[in-house]
């Protein structure tokens, strides 16, 4: 079994590509886009405001981990409500601390309006040299896409920042050809679940 990534802040997991793949966008697969308005996505009469890049030494309003220091997919909410401290959406480390933050302030009351997460496929991604790979983040702007847009691989060998996570694609056959090779189911990324959720958590002893 491989050891769990550092979480202190100065740490940098990511270990040496084992291999790299490029993967062309053929085109976003608009998965249960009627879904979208409550779990996440964009709604028919909400604009969602764009995605940031998260490379500028934020900590995940989950976890408080600084995201840049840490491999794997990212995830932004856009919620009605803005956090207090920044005029722009709550971000996160990984897509598992994106998801339990939204599905724990949606059940405060607070509304979401937009969830972004990291799109492996128009781009160059790197895995580590492990049993239990480490898949390598891209944190710029242009490198998330809406829920509604995207494809999740749950319950793969491949890693992030807080161990197991869902990997997302805008191509269901990338997410599939994933999944093939490393384990895992794939579905619309909005019918991810808290009960999906909480058993990722709890493979990990959280």
């Amino acid at each position: 079994m491989s050891q769990m990534p550092d979480r202190s802040p100065t740490a940098r997991p990511f270990l040496p590509p084992r291999s790299r793949r490029s993967v062309v966008a053929a085109g976003g697969g608009l998965a249960a886009a009627a879904l979208a308005g409550c779990l996440g996505g964009s709604t028919a009469d909400t604009e969602v405001p764009p995605p940031v890049s998260l490379d500028a030494g934020q900590a995940c309003d989950e976890c408080g981990m600084i995201i840049q220091d840490y491999p794997g997919p990212t995830g932004q909410v856009y919620f009605e409500s803005l956090p207090a401290d920044r005029d722009g959406p709550a971000w996160f480390c990984s897509g598992i601390c994106a998801y339990s933050y939204r599905f724990d302030r949606v059940a405060e009351g607070a509304t979401p309006v937009g969830t972004y997460l990291t799109d492996y496929s128009p781009i160059e991604y790197d895995l580590s040299n492990d049993d239990d790979p480490f898949i390598s983040a891209a944190l710029a702007a242009d490198t998330f896409a809406l829920e509604a847009e995207l494809f999740v691989v749950a319950g793969s060998d491949v890693r992030g920042a807080m161990g197991p996570d869902v990997i997302p694609f805008s191509v269901r056959e990338d997410a599939t050809s994933f999944a093939s090779a490393h384990g895992g189911s794939v579905r619309a990324a909005t019918a991810v679940d808290r009960d999906l959720i909480d058993g990722i958590k709890a493979s990990t002893g959280r």
